[in-house]
């Protein structure tokens, strides 16, 4: 972490961490095209899943990122006794996490569908996908925790390997439960979401093996889950913002659904499916932060000002080159992409009609949106979580939803979806003046004194 040049070392860190983020993208994308294949109400029933699916990662992966910057920066200051003490109460957080999200999925599943929708196939298709996914999150919480423990310690493999066992039995049983075939009862829609469950439980339970068994950085015992106000505070003190950063996002997807639910229920299908096709292009580069992280994070405790400042260069050129391949896809080809959704034996036009010049227009922020990431991802990792709230919450709330509202009553349907360019335009002035900042305060100092 401290001594590797630095290309190498966050590609080392970076590449299996980019191959992760791609197999959880087939997470993403592998229900809804099964799911398709059943009818337009299966596929926004899923769609109109995502606000509560996004909040569950939201709490797991934003609670990550505050044990990832927490345990880097205890190991960069040989803080062996913080470091242990931080992966045990980071593990006993999330296992929490997961209780909470059962009780909910088990007792708000169908109040959740029935205050979108009156569109009876959505709200039992919905009920049934959303009360197993959360009913059996426990999965999720733990397969994330563990990933985030090895990644800290420069193990991304493993994190790999975790993410990649579970996406693979995803994949092999969402068409076997979802069509029922060999032996296998039909289940539909509900058999995606117990495809989904089967392979985040699986994957968390490899994840506490490789945890455990391969990752000798970090000694875990069971007396090491007594609870620490100091440790859990350190750990939500870059994990809190994180998590309500991503949370926005579902209070962003919801409020976009009322709006284009309006027009047509069709609207709120190519909605869900652009955020299941832009995973393949974004989850690479959230794959890229998850390696930078820890390397910003462990020179930062280590007092290494120009590792971090080229760290985080890298990164930008890196990011903003993957956006630019997305970009030049979803212009070229969103015909295709929105092809793989069509439902057997219905008309595809009103999908094509609406879906092209969306994906087409949302695609212009992709560069934007490159350089929000990292820098959110730079704030984290300098103890500056509430920065990226700040620019999370600039973006979706303030421009975005209130932009698209008015875009919808000034010009239609056609109109609302440039409320996304609108929003990223405003989201990188804020992010560039938030990273100048916190390089007079955190690193410039570091380059004096050294």
């Amino acid at each position: 972490m401290g001594v590797m040049p630095e290309n190498r070392l966050l590609l080392n860190m970076a590449v299996p961490m980019i191959l992760s983020m791609l197999i959880q993208a087939c997470y993403n994308v592998v229900d809804s095209y099964f799911v398709s294949k059943l009818s337009q109400d299966a596929l926004n029933a899923v769609s109109l899943a995502f606000p509560v699916q996004n909040l569950m990662i939201a709490v797991a992966v934003g609670t990550g990122v505050g044990i990832n910057a927490l345990l880097s920066r205890s190991l960069g200051q040989k803080d062996q006794v913080r470091a242990n003490r931080t992966a045990m109460n980071g593990v006993l957080l999330e296992g929490l996490s997961g209780l909470v999200f059962t009780v909910l999925g088990l007792t708000c599943a169908r109040l959740f569908y029935t205050v979108q929708t009156d569109i009876p196939g959505i709200v039992d298709y919905g009920t049934d996908y959303l009360t197993i996914i959360c009913g059996a999150s426990m999965g999720i919480f733990i397969s994330v925790a563990c990933e985030r423990l090895v990644q800290a310690t420069g193990r991304t493999v493993y994190a790999m390997v975790i993410q990649g066992v579970g996406s693979i039995i995803n994949l092999v049983l969402d068409p076997i439960l979802i069509f029922g075939l060999g032996p296998f009862p039909r289940m539909e829609v509900a058999g995606a979401a117990v495809a989904t469950v089967a392979g985040q439980i699986i994957g968390g339970l490899v994840g506490l093996w490789l945890t455990l068994t391969h990752n000798p950085e970090i000694q875990m015992s069971v007396a090491g889950l007594r609870p620490s106000r100091e440790v859990i505070g350190g750990i939500y003190s870059v994990g809190l913002p994180s998590i309500i950063m991503q949370s926005i996002g579902s209070v962003m997807v919801f409020g976009m659904n009322q709006i284009l639910i309006a027009f047509t229920d069709t609207a709120t299908a190519v909605f869900g499916i652009y955020f299941k096709l832009q995973s393949f292009i974004f989850m690479p580069v959230f794959g890229l932060n998850n390696g930078m992280v820890p390397i910003v994070a462990y020179n930062y405790g280590a007092r290494k000002p120009d590792r971090i400042i080229k760290t985080v260069k890298l990164s930008m050129a890196y990011a903003i080159g993957i956006m630019a391949v997305g970009v030049l896809l979803f212009q070229l080809f969103p015909d295709v992409f929105l092809s793989l959704f069509e439902a057997e034996g219905e008309d595809a036009s009103d999908l094509l009609a609406i879906g092209v010049p969306a994906l087409r227009v949302i695609s212009c922020c992709f560069l934007m949106a490159g350089f929000c990431i990292v820098g959110s991802s730079v704030f984290q990792a300098l103890g500056h979580g509430v920065l990226s709230l700040a620019v999370s919450a600039v973006r979706q709330l303030v421009v975005l939803l209130p932009v698209g509202w008015l875009l919808a009553r000034l010009g239609g349907l056609a109109y609302v979806w440039w409320a996304f360019p609108f929003a990223d335009l405003f989201a990188t002035g804020l992010s560039a003046l938030f990273l100048y900042w916190v390089y007079k305060k955190e690193v410039a100092p570091m380059r004096k004194s050294a």
